[in-house]
């Protein structure tokens, strides 16, 4: 089997993996195996949670509500991606969706929701969003899943910030227009990526976050990008300079 199957169906679980473990489905993943996917005894899936790889499991056994899945050869031992925390304001609902998949297709290790001035969707359903994280890895060939905090007020989240970790500030209004200038010297470094609401950071948060030794503005050029296109696009410069795509 390559090293990044596509076809093959991919399912996370929170047990552990290791050759000969015995994994019972709990019933939405037996219920996406055996009537979703229509699987039987004898099938083949690769299983992985976040810490011991990925693994070829065989279906076993099946009783109402699960299915029993035995583990017999790693495929793949576990890949850890950049240091990188992903910080944004909460969007409404589909748009929030789709800036956390993409967010986690993009490798980053944390998500947390912020709560600015100007956010929003102050209501964050935060099972939803490790929902969406799961389903991102599993269909994008991911080993290592996403962690999601609760959300917390931005002027808690930068009194308690580790100054170990930069903090990469998405400002129209910074002084280096280019990004990749602004992010030398960051290579291999803890990271964080800050996007803020639609509506922008006000003008006592921007205050705050440009008077941080710790902070990096970056622009992303000279027009105005809506919150999840802007996600997409600072990790991806991020991660082209500082991150694993180096």
């Amino acid at each position: 089997m390559g090293k990044f199957d596509f076809a093959a169906n991919r399912l996370f679980v929170p047990s552990d993996l290791a050759a000969g473990a015995v994994i019972m489905a709990d019933a939405a993943a037996a219920n996406y195996l055996l009537n979703a996917l229509r699987l039987g005894d004898g099938a083949k899936i690769l299983l992985f949670n976040g810490r011991d790889g990925e693994w070829l499991a065989e279906i076993t056994g099946r009783a109402k509500r699960t299915c029993r899945l035995e583990c017999q050869e790693q495929i793949r031992a576990q890949e850890n991606g950049p240091d990188i925390d992903y910080l944004f304001a909460p969007l409404k609902r589909s748009r929030l969706d789709y800036m956390v998949q993409k967010a986690a297709e993009m490798g980053v290790a944390r998500l947390r929701p912020v709560l600015t001035q100007h956010t929003v969707a102050e209501r964050v359903n935060v099972d939803r969003m490790r929902s969406n994280a799961i389903e991102a890895a599993e269909q994008c060939g991911i080993l290592r899943v996403a962690e999601v905090s609760e959300p917390e007020k931005l002027e808690k989240v930068i009194a308690g910030w580790d100054e170990s970790r930069s903090l990469i500030f998405c400002d129209e209004a910074a002084v280096v227009s280019s990004p990749l200038q602004a992010l030398e010297g960051l290579a291999g470094a803890k990271l964080a990526v800050l996007v803020g609401p639609e509506g922008g950071f006000s003008e006592a948060e921007q205050h705050l976050l440009r008077g941080k030794r710790y902070t990096r503005m970056i622009s992303l050029g000279p027009r105005i990008l809506r919150a999840d296109t802007a996600a997409v696009a600072a990790l991806a410069i991020v991660n082209a300079v500082a991150g694993d795509w180096r």
